[in-house]
């Protein structure tokens, strides 16, 4: 294992006071700050602080929320018909010819001859 350089830490990445590169660029970022404050001021806008307190906690509402719905009755259990059990489903045709294997273990119906054929000469 290697040791870093400072700049790959985790700490200290709090910005310092900005710099201008000279003194003209510092006066003109101090008149373009003193006209957004006028701007701001005319349009009645009154800036917020970005960030809040960290004494503020949550509070959730007093209330619960709820959905409001209809009430919907239930079915009169009088007019329900018995739920009978359905036949088993069987084959009893003749249209399928046999069961072939396509890939590893896949079972597939054979429907005519030409289908065995066409399983039977695919490439494995």
């Amino acid at each position: 294992m290697h040791l870093e350089g400072p700049w790959l830490s985790t700490t200290g990445k709090k910005k310092g006071k900005k710099k201008f590169a000279s003194a003209e660029h510092a006066r003109k970022a101090r008149e373009q700050a003193e006209a957004w404050q006028d701007l701001l001021k005319r349009h009645n806008i009154t800036s917020s602080p970005k960030k809040k307190s960290k004494s503020e906690t949550y509070k959730p509402r007093e209330e619960a929320y709820r959905r409001e719905t209809p009430h919907i009755p239930s079915l009169d259990p009088t007019n329900m018909a018995p739920c009978l059990k359905s036949p088993n489903k069987v084959y009893t045709g003749t249209m399928i010819k046999g069961i072939g294997t396509m890939h590893k273990s896949n079972a597939v119906p054979i429907f005519s001859d030409e289908e065995a054929i066409d399983i039977a000469t695919m490439r494995r």
